[in-house]
C-alpha cells in the first residue's frame, strides 16, 4: 500500500478528523456557550479548507487505480468529490444558521459544531466508500451524531422525542443493512464492490437476492424513500431547524450518492434485478410526499414530506440505470440542496415579537404584506420547487425525466410527471396564504443577516439566473456519472 498516497487522497477527511478532535478537547474544556461561536467559525473554515482541496478531483476526473487509498477501502474519485463537496456546503449552512437560533433558547453550545464536523467525516467516508465495511462505518459515524444532534435542544420535548425516534428507528434501519450486508457477503464471498458485481455476473441465488433487498431497504431509510419514510415528519418537526436543516441536506446527498455507488458499482451487473426495487420505491415516494403534504398545518412537516417528494423524482434518474440517468439525478441534487436550504432558513426568519420561532402555516397568512421580502425568497423556492418553468428547480425534474425517456422508462417519466403535478397543488397553497389571505400579524420579529444573505443567495440561485449554470453543472455532473460507468 501507498501511504503517500493513500494520506494524499484521504487529506480532506483527515482534516476534518484532526480539527474535529481538536475543537471536542477545547470544548471539553473550555467556556461552553462563551467559545461556541469562534468553533463554529474553527468548523466552517475547516469544512471550506476541505472543500479547496476536494475540488481537484473533481476538475481532474479522478478515476481509477490512482483514486484509491488504503489498499482500495476508499475512493477519492469525482464521484465522491461532487457529492462532498454539496455535503460541505449544507454543513457550512447548517453551522452559519445556528448561533442565532439556539441563543433565542439560551442553548447554544460548542458541542453543536463538533458533531456537525463528525457528522460531515461519515458522509464523506459514506460516499467515498468501495466496499461494504467502510461504507458501514461511515454510515454509523454519520448516524452516531445525527441522534445527538435531533436531541440538542434540551429545553424542548420535541426535540428529545425527535432524537429518541430517530435513534430507535435508525437502529432498525442499520440492523436491516447489517443482515443484508452479511447475506451478501455470504453469497458473493467478498464485501468489495468490484467484487460483488463480479460474482453476480453469472446470475443471482436466491440467498443473494434477499441480500440486494435488504442493502437497498436499509439505504432507502437513510434517503427516506416510501415505505421507509415514517420517521421524517416527526424527526424534521422536531428537531431544532438548524439541524432539520442539515437533515434535509447533506445526509440526503450522502446517502442518495451511496445509493448510486452501491447500485451501480456493486449490483450494476444484475441492473433489472434492483430496478425493480428502485421504480417501485421512486414511484411511491412520488406520490406519497405529495399527498401526504397537501393537509399539514406546520411547514417543517410540509418540507418533510417534500424532501420524500423529491427523493421519488431522483429515483427515477437511478432507475434509467444509464450515465446520463445518475447525470441527472447530480443535477437534481445539486438544485435541490439550495432550494431546501433555502426553504428552512425562510422557516427560520418566522419570528414573532418577542423573537419566538414560528412554524405553523396560518403564521404566513398575509405575510407578502408585512414581510415583502422574506414572502419573495420563500415564494420563489416553493415555486422553484413544484417545478414551475423558467424556475431552476423546473431543469431538474426536466432532465431525470428525459434519462428515464431515453432509456425506455416512458411510463415511469409520464408517472413522476404526473406527481409532480399533484405536488405542486401544496408549493402554490403556501404562495396562496402568503400573497392572498388576510394578514396574521404574527411575524414581526427582526431576522439575522446571516440569514437574510443565505435566503437571497438561495432564490438567486434558482431562479432563472440559475440557468447560467447549467453548462458547468452538466459537465461536472457528467464526469462524476461516468466514475460510475467505467468503459468496457
Amino acid at each position: 500500500m501507498d501511504w503517500a498516497q493513500s494520506l494524499r487522497i484521504a487529506a480532506p477527511e483527515e482534516l476534518l478528523s484532526v480539527v474535529g478532535i481538536i475543537l471536542l478537547v477545547i470544548s471539553a474544556w473550555g467556556q461552553g456557550r462563551k467559545d461556541a461561536r469562534g468553533i463554529t467559525w474553527v468548523a466552517i473554515l475547516a469544512l471550506f479548507v476541505a472543500a479547496v482541496m476536494t475540488a481537484p478531483a473533481l476538475c481532474n476526473g479522478s478515476n481509477g487505480p490512482g483514486a484509491l487509498a488504503y489498499s482500495g477501502l476508499f475512493s477519492g474519485d469525482a464521484f465522491a468529490a461532487f457529492a462532498k463537496l454539496l455535503i460541505y456546503i449544507s454543513a457550512g449552512a447548517a453551522l452559519l444558521i445556528a448561533p442565532a437560533f439556539f441563543e433565542t433558547y439560551r442553548s447554544y453550545r460548542s458541542e453543536y459544531p463538533v458533531l456537525v464536523l463528525f457528522a460531515v467525516l461519515g458522509m464523506s467516508i459514506m460516499v467515498s466508500a468501495t466496499n461494504l465495511l467502510t461504507l458501514y462505518v461511515g454510515l454509523e459515524l454519520n448516524s452516531l451524531a445525527a441522534y445527538v444532534l435531533a436531541a440538542f435542544l434540551k429545553p424542548d420535548e420535541r426535540s428529545a422525542e425527535a432524537g429518541l425516534k430517530y435513534f430507535v428507528l435508525g437502529a432498525l434501519a442499520s440492523g436491516i443493512l447489517l443482515f443484508g450486508m452479511s447475506l451478501t457477503y455470504g453469497f458473493t464471498g467478498t464485501v468489495n464492490f468490484a467484487g460483488i458485481s463480479a460474482a453476480l455476473t453469472g446470475g443471482v441465488s436466491t440467498g443473494a437476492l434477499f441480500g440486494i433487498t435488504f442493502v437497498l431497504a436499509g439505504l432507502a431509510f437513510k434517503i427516506s424513500a416510501v415505505p421507509f419514510h415514517m420517521w421524517t415528519p416527526d424527526v424534521y418537526e422536531g428537531a431544532p431547524t438548524p439541524v432539520t436543516t442539515l437533515f434535509a441536506s447533506a445526509p440526503k446527498v450522502a446517502a442518495l450518492a451511496l445509493t448510486m455507488r452501491v447500485s451501480i458499482e456493486a449490483f450494476g451487473s444484475q441492473t433489472e434485478m434492483w430496478r425493480q426495487i428502485v421504480i417501485v420505491a421512486a414511484l411511491a415516494s412520488a406520490v406519497v410526499g405529495a399527498l401526504g403534504a397537501i393537509g399539514q398545518t406546520n411547514i417543517k412537516r410540509l418540507l418533510a414530506y417534500s424532501s420524500i417528494n423529491n427523493v421519488g423524482f431522483m429515483l427515477v434518474g437511478l432507475a434509467a440505470a444509464t450515465v446520463e440517468g445518475a447525470s441527472a439525478m447530480l443535477v437534481y441534487l445539486a438544485i435541490y440542496v439550495p432550494m431546501t436550504i433555502g426553504g428552512f432558513v425562510a422557516v427560520l426568519m418566522l419570528r414573532d415579537k418577542d423573537g419566538n420561532h414560528l412554524e405553523a402555516m396560518s403564521d404566513l397568512a398575509g405575510l407578502s404584506r408585512s414581510r415583502p421580502l422574506l414572502a419573495l425568497g420563500l415564494g420563489s423556492i416553493m415555486f422553484s420547487m413544484a417545478g414551475i418553468p423558467f424556475l431552476f428547480g423546473f431543469w431538474g425534474k426536466f432532465v431525470v425525466f428525459q434519462a428515464a425517456v431515453g432509456a425506455g422508462l416512458v411510463w415511469l417519466a409520464t408517472a413522476a410527471a404526473l406527481a409532480s403535478v399533484i405536488g405542486a397543488f401544496y408549493y402554490l397553497k403556501v404562495v396562496k396564504v402568503m400573497y392572498f389571505d388576510e394578514p396574521a400579524g404574527t411575524v414581526q420579529g427582526q431576522s439575522d443577516m446571516a440569514h437574510e444573505w443565505l435566503l437571497a443567495a438561495c432564490a438567486v440561485f434558482v431562479s432563472p439566473l440559475g440557468y447560467l449554470a447549467t453548462k458547468a453543472l452538466a459537465k461536472f455532473t457528467m464526469t462524476a456519472a461516468m466514475v460510475l460507468f467505467p468503459p468496457v
